[in-house]
């Protein structure tokens, strides 16, 4: 069976001698195909459940961008963008075009970007279906009229089994992504891990539209019942997808948006979410999308005899994900659109335990910690870590799709927050009373308590006092949360550990920001977090 084909054919990408092509096919014919060959199965109430193998998530050493005119003195060069030259990924492109001769293929056209001023046209060829089906459920899928006429400004070749040769391409392993600004043309191999899919058409919109005046944000977004737009920065294991998903606000998107001069807007069709040790009380709307006909659970384990996914296992990994159509979640905008932020939250996982659960920003605070993007990740939260925590400072909150100087992301940041006046917060969703392993983590209905009196202006004027390491303003108080959360280390038994820990954590603030000190102005340099002499 095969849907709406454009005239824009693979033969006019290079491509000759191929298998059958399945173009654009709905969820129903791509289950079809996905258990026909072997790729994965049912679980209860209709999910799709695959296993992506030795990867589980991504595996950024492995990602690179080709170095050309274009990109030799735009893009941030470094160990996150790594540079390659054209005649590597020319090579490794023919290989790649060869290994797909004569297979069978699934072509998705689609769209990135809800605001049709700045839609990318995305096409994700891969030859296997069920990337195909998670590659629907994330981008914007364009009206059936549309098909015909598509042409793809952008395009992912995807081919999960077909390996680089190291030596041969002067690489670090046999995975690659190779990102091509210039030939807007992205090459995945060696790993069957669909975040690389997403994060790839992420990586190009935040190249491409700060020239266009837009903001790209790895953020999610909802909207009050008042018409008010809040947006949320935060890595992995922060809260992004569930405190956004609150049932009193309507959903924009769960992680990636453009904030351009006509307001904000979902750079995705879908929601890439993670699962483990989800809730059904405390976020049902997400839970309830795993039992759902359309969603893939990516290596989430199932019971062999109910087929019924444990949520709470991670056996295979913890980073245990569901995709699904943002429709799934009852409170989502369709038209994946919002005004300009009246406020703007970026949110820490601190598992060091010392940093207040809310603190109000000044705009130069804001550049401050966007420019510094910290969290901290424990063994329960990322394979190969001790119970000891690691401090984790990744700049704009997501430096590995960041192509541009972090300097370039801040200060446009910086101008929208004051031309639209947004206030701006710090919440921490880490742990209280003790670093991780003696503490316990922030009760999740405490943090909705505190970000509901932020959202609604309760918090705006409230009085509030200095924290003595950080430099924040704190809430005195806040409705439906005791007053003593809001003072961490009046939390802590242990003052004097307290104290240790806090000043600890202020010299790995100082120490990460060297970098980006030159690059900001005095305003931002005297807010900085320093240790105490």
């Amino acid at each position: 069976m095969t849907a709406t084909k454009s005239r824009f054919g693979l033969d006019r990408q290079g491509m000759r001698h191929l298998g059958t092509q399945h173009w654009n096919q709905p969820i129903p014919v791509l289950y079809e195909h996905a258990i026909r060959r072997g790729e994965g199965e049912l679980a209860f109430g209709g999910s799709f459940s695959v296993s992506t193998g030795l990867y589980t998530g991504r595996t950024p050493r492995d990602k690179y961008i080709v170095e050309e005119p274009g990109t030799k003195d735009t893009v941030w060069w470094g160990q996150i963008n790594q540079p390659v030259d054209p005649e590597r990924f020319a090579s490794l492109h023919q290989r790649m075009l060869a290994y797909l001769q004569g297979r069978e293929l699934f072509v998705q056209d689609l769209y990135a970007g809800a605001d049709p001023a700045y839609r990318l046209p995305v096409r994700v060829i891969t030859d296997s279906a069920w990337h195909s089906l998670f590659s629907r459920n994330m981008f914007i899928r364009p009206p059936t009229s549309e098909l015909e006429g598509f042409e793809p400004a952008f395009t992912i070749l995807h081919a999960p089994k077909f390996l680089a040769i190291p030596e041969l391409d002067r690489i670090n392993s046999d995975v690659f992504i190779f990102v091509n600004f210039a030939e807007r043309l992205v090459l995945i191999g060696g790993t069957s891990y669909a975040g690389e899919i997403k994060k790839c058409v992420f990586t190009y919109l935040n190249y491409v539209l700060p020239a266009r005046d837009v903001l790209p944000m790895h953020a999610s977004a909802n909207v009050g019942p008042k018409g008010d737009c809040a947006i949320f920065f935060g890595l992995s294991g922060t809260g992004k997808t569930t405190l956004s998903a609150d049932n009193s606000r309507t959903l924009i998107g769960d992680d990636e948006h453009g904030w351009s001069p006509r307001g904000v807007f979902n750079f995705e069709g879908g929601c890439y979410a993670k699962v483990i040790n989800l809730s059904p009380v405390a976020e049902p709307e997400i839970y309830a999308t795993i039992s759902r006909f359309g969603t893939v659970l990516e290596n989430v384990v199932l019971d062999r005899q109910t087929r019924i996914a444990d949520v709470d296992d991670q056996s295979l990994t913890e980073n245990t994900r569901a995709c699904y159509p943002i429709e799934f979640i009852p409170n989502a905008d369709p038209q994946g659109r919002g005004p300009h932020p009246s406020n703007v939250v970026m949110l820490t996982a601190d598992a060091f335990g010392v940093m207040p659960p809310i603190a109000k920003l000044t705009p130069e605070q804001a550049m401050y910690h966007f420019l510094s993007g910290y969290t901290a990740r424990v063994a329960g939260t990322e394979k190969g870590l001790s119970n000891t925590p690691e401090a984790t400072f990744s700049t704009c909150f997501g430096a590995p799709f960041m192509p541009r100087h972090p300097a370039v992301y801040a200060k446009m940041l910086g101008a929208r927050i004051k031309e639209h006046g947004a206030q701006c917060w710090l919440v921490n969703t880490g742990w209280s009373g003790g670093t991780y392993g003696v503490g316990r983590r922030m009760p999740i209905a405490h943090t909705r308590a505190l970000l509901r009196a932020a959202l609604d202006g309760r918090l705006v004027g409230a009085p509030a006092r200095q924290d003595a390491n950080f430099g924040l303003m704190v809430p005195e108080g806040c409705p439906d949360v005791p007053s003593e959360v809001l003072d961490p280390r009046g939390t802590w038994s242990d003052k004097k550990a307290y104290d240790e820990t806090a000043r600890d954590l202020t010299r790995r603030f100082a120490a990460n920001f060297a970098e980006f000190e030159p690059f900001v102005g005095r305003e931002v340099k005297e807010v900085a977090i320093r240790p105490a002499l």
